[in-house]
């Protein structure tokens, strides 16, 4: 139990660094645009990937498994792979939304070094706790069940989906969230996770999107200058083109998807 702890502990305090100047530390995000820090932003993140991490261990937790697995899985006629889909629908929709006109809290190119830290971030952090924890799968399929890395990943996309279009419309973000939420249903259903790889997952991702935010003041300064003028006008290419590079995680590796509309 103390590796898992260790990892966690890593993890967090690499984050909270930003907060130790008082209660709310003020970032700024783009021109006039700011994110503020605070510790209660950890509490419910921070809660999921804990319930997920002492279930490792807690043998009721781990009969508690069992018993949703069983219940989940146990009229199941053929499996449905959506969730192999729906784990990225949030994250396109933060892009997508400001491509077809709907402005968001910051411009493509911020969203984009936001976004990319975020799946850094989350992708380490799946694939660094499911090689620690070698936690066997539900169908017996591999020993690389915690965390559910489809979750984090729908999670992530929804936490960004809320920060930047809450203030258009807080049901960019709900509606991202129920999709998240049902990719993490649909990994139960198809016996690939147990319920706390599930949670833990979508703590993760959640986490990551935050940190991604919280970074950006870092991250930013990797662009030149001429990158950054060049960014400037990266929404929009001419009055009928808009471009897009929209960072993803699939369970194994991390990319980009280039959009392109015309």
């Amino acid at each position: 139990m103390k590796k898992y702890n260790c990892l966690l502990f890593l993890f967090f305090t690499s984050i909270l660094g930003f907060g130790q100047n008082g209660v709310a530390d003020t970032i700024t995000i783009s021109k006039n645009r700011q994110l503020q820090f605070k510790y209660q932003q950890l509490i419910i993140p921070v809660a999921l990937i804990g319930y997920g991490i002492v279930g490792l261990e807690s043998d009721n937790l781990k009969l508690f498994n069992n018993n949703i697995s069983e219940e989940v899985t146990e009229h199941i006629d053929e499996k449905i792979t959506i969730d192999d889909f729906s784990q990225y629908a949030p994250l396109a929709t933060v892009f997508s939304l400001n491509l077809f006109g709907i402005e968001g809290k910051n411009n493509t190119k911020d969203k984009a070094i936001i976004a990319s830290t975020s799946a850094l971030l989350m992708g380490i952090t799946v694939i660094g706790l499911k090689n620690i924890t070698h936690v066997q799968r539900p169908d017996g399929n591999g020993f690389n069940s915690f965390p559910s890395g489809h979750t984090a990943n729908a999670f992530m996309g929804a936490e960004l989906l809320m920060q930047e279009y809450k203030n258009v419309s807080v049901w960019y973000g709900i509606s991202g969230y129920l999709v998240a939420t049902g990719t993490g249903v649909f990994r139960m259903y198809n016996n690939r996770h147990w319920f706390t790889d599930v949670v833990a997952g979508a703590g993760i991702g959640i986490l990551s999107a935050k940190a991604g935010y919280w970074l950006y003041p870092i991250t930013s300064k990797w662009f030149s200058k001429k990158t950054r003028e060049l960014g400037s006008n990266w929404r929009s290419n001419s009055t009928n083109t808009k471009t897009a590079m929209i960072p993803f995680y699939n369970g194994k590796t991390t990319g980009f998807a280039f959009v392109k509309t015309f």
